[in-house]
């Protein structure tokens, strides 16, 4: 009832992810990305223990294939599981346990991102987000993971209406560059995509009050 892209962006080096599905408050469980290390998804019967654990081995040193072996030798009930994962080098990995049903699930790899599906109504999704994934390298990373869903959703999505979505982008601090989430709307994509149109102005900003205070500027207030 998932589908979802983890992403690099090779011009800044920002990871995130992006995930929509037909379950309240996504953003909460699925996604996680930190900087200069990775961005990791966990789905379908979700154990959100996974993606910290997933970022923590890659920042231990592990491969990112090493990772995804070492994360499903360690998580509860791996065959319930599916995972993805990316490095800060672009690498991927992916799982989808035995008990994810295959006729309805899907993985794919492409040039700096990995995309998971489950429980959609084709096989075709996966690939359809890589590719909207790659279409512009150069625009921002939150933008191309966005696209990258509402592909995946235009490819057939779920079988029951999504609710929710999210996407998380990291930069260079240790609090995500972008973490916006619609938990419970009729369109969560398209609101996803409002969110982004409306904080991207803001977006460094935002960073640059939290490492310079004095030199932040605000709106002029109404006279």
């Amino acid at each position: 009832m998932t589908f979802s892209l983890a992403g690099r962006c090779a011009r800044t080096g920002m990871l995130g992810a992006v995930v929509t599905t037909s379950s309240i408050g996504v953003g909460s469980r699925c996604p996680f990305a930190r900087a200069r290390v990775g961005a990791a998804l966990t789905q379908h019967r979700t154990d959100p223990r996974l993606g910290p654990l997933a970022l923590d081995l890659l920042a231990r040193g592990y491969s990112v294939a090493a990772a995804m072996r070492a994360l499903v030798a360690l998580a509860p009930q791996p065959e319930w599981r599916q995972l993805a994962l990316i490095d800060a080098t672009g690498r991927t990995a992916s799982h989808t346990g035995a008990k994810v049903d295959g006729t309805k699930a899907g993985e794919a790899h492409g040039m700096d991102c990995v995309a998971i599906a489950n429980i959609v109504r084709s096989t075709e999704v996966p690939d359809a987000m890589i590719r909207a994934f790659e279409v512009d390298p150069g625009a921002p990373l939150a933008a191309r993971l966005l696209d990258a869903v509402a592909a995946g959703d235009a490819a057939g999505g779920e079988f029951r209406p999504i609710v929710s979505a999210a996407v998380v982008v990291a930069d260079v601090e240790s609090f995500p560059y972008v973490d916006l989430r619609v938990d419970d709307h009729p369109h969560p994509i398209q609101e996803l995509r409002r969110l982004w149109l409306a904080y991207a102005p803001e977006v460094d900003a935002y960073v640059g009050r939290a490492n310079d205070p004095a030199s932040a500027t605000y709106p002029a207030l109404p006279a």
